[in-house]
């Protein structure tokens, strides 16, 4: 029989095209998932699910031919860690296909049902032949994400870490100096525990930012991965205060950081088990491991200066991410050293336009605020508590881990935005 509990069952069900700010899908594990489906609908929807970045290191496989095909798969084949069945017969034929099924069906193996009958006492049989989940079609992409995830995310773990992945849109426009500000403002004002990840191994300045020296970080894990698990991990954090913690870059060049796509897939999902929100400072640079690191992350922010250059290469990166995360919200930007004296700027209304969105943020240059925290190893807001920046970036921390509680501050540049995207969230 399917030895299974019920993991979540949704009877009544309205599709969904995008998540909600405030919702958060953790990722799948490594497991195998064979579909039978009886209607390309259903296909087509598992297929593209099968494709968001949630499933990315689930092995999907599907088959036309419901009940049926999958009796005869498995008569002489083990059974895959998640099936998924379609049925658009009556209940009696769904509970008569599954008691053949169960014959043959290895214990541990997780079953999802698709059916067309919106019946009460078909879910109560379901539960009690040890269905994991019952779901009505038609299914939409997301939903068919959310019902996979949701099998490997038990109600009493802790939630699974929230990556939010910070870019330049071009060299020297401040990123990292934003994602860092962007992490003290998580943990400090949310109140929420943090990480904040230098992934420039070469010339990565978070060390300098906070004022850090750690004898272990980034490099240590990246060039032992066999070594990798959350106890390792955590020995490398370098604290920088009650909530925010550091994975350094060693910053050095005695050593070439060429990596392999996958490099550093094992260090995130340990920070995932741990730590509830991740903040990526990324090097801009186009290679594989930066492209998947961004394709994987919860949230992506984008900074970019108000010059013709980024403004190209934001675009580049908008439309190239959008497309590789359908089932996502589309990457933030931010216009950032925005007001040097004498110099020409492209203004955030060409952006908005070029871009489909506005920035969620506009950060005025400020060379005596941002030079005096960069000198001493603080953040903006050690350097002046009250000043409009700060706020800024208070307001960031809020928006991008898709939280409510929080401090109140007075307006700011973000207020007006902000309320706009919670009403369409």
């Amino acid at each position: 029989m399917m030895k299974t509990a019920l993991q979540s069952a949704e009877v009544e069900h309205a599709p969904a095209e995008t998540p909600a700010r405030d919702e958060h899908i953790a990722p799948a594990p490594r497991v195998s998932i064979q579909a039978f489906c009886e209607s390309v609908e259903t296909a087509a929807a598992i297929q593209a699910a099968g494709e968001d970045r949630r499933l990315a290191k689930a092995h999907l496989k599907i088959q036309m031919g419901g009940m049926a095909a999958a009796s005869e798969a498995y008569r002489t084949s083990p059974t895959p860690n998640v099936i998924i069945l379609e049925f658009e017969s009556r209940p009696a034929d769904i509970l008569a296909g599954l008691d053949t099924l169960a014959e043959v069906c290895d214990a541990g193996t997780r079953v999802i049902v698709i059916g067309r009958h919106n019946d009460v006492v078909l879910y109560r049989e379901l539960v009690r032949r040890g269905v994991s989940d019952y779901q009505i079609a038609p299914l939409s992409t997301l939903d068919v994400v959310r019902t996979i995830c949701g099998l490997f995310s038990s109600p009493d773990a802790k939630p699974v870490g929230r990556i939010l992945a910070v870019v330049g849109a071009k060299g020297g426009v401040g990123a990292s100096t934003v994602s860092h500000n962007i992490a003290w403002a998580i943990a400090r004002d949310l109140n929420l525990d943090s990480v904040v990840t230098d992934l420039d191994l070469a010339f990565g300045t978070a060390g300098l930012d906070f004022n850090q020296d750690p004898p272990q970080g980034i490099a240590d894990a990246v060039f032992s991965p066999e070594r990798i698990d959350t106890a390792f991990v955590d020995r490398l954090l370098s604290k920088c205060s009650d909530n925010l913690s550091l994975l350094a870059a060693p910053a050095t060049l005695e050593r070439v950081y060429d990596f392999g796509d996958e490099a550093f897939d094992s260090i995130l999902d340990s920070l995932r088990a741990t730590v509830p929100s991740i903040v990526l400072d990324l090097p801009h640079q186009w290679s594989g491991w930066t492209k998947r690191t961004l394709l994987a992350a919860d949230d992506i922010l984008i900074v970019a200066a108000p010059d013709l250059a980024n403004l190209r290469n934001a675009k580049s990166m908008v439309d190239i991410l959008k497309a590789g995360r359908a089932n996502d919200h589309r990457p933030f930007y931010l216009l950032n050293q925005v007001g040097v004296p004498k110099r020409p700027e492209i203004k955030s209304s060409d952006f908005a336009k070029a871009l489909d969105d506005e920035p969620i943020a506009i950060i005025p240059f400020d060379p005596q605020l941002f030079g005096t925290a960069a000198n001493n190893g603080q953040m903006i807001a050690e350097v002046s508590a009250k000043h409009p920046t700060t706020q800024i970036f208070s307001q960031l921390a809020q928006l991008l881990t898709g939280r409510a509680e929080v401090k109140k501050h007075k307006s700011g540049i973000l207020t007006p935005l902000l309320q706009k995207l919670r009403k369409q969230s």
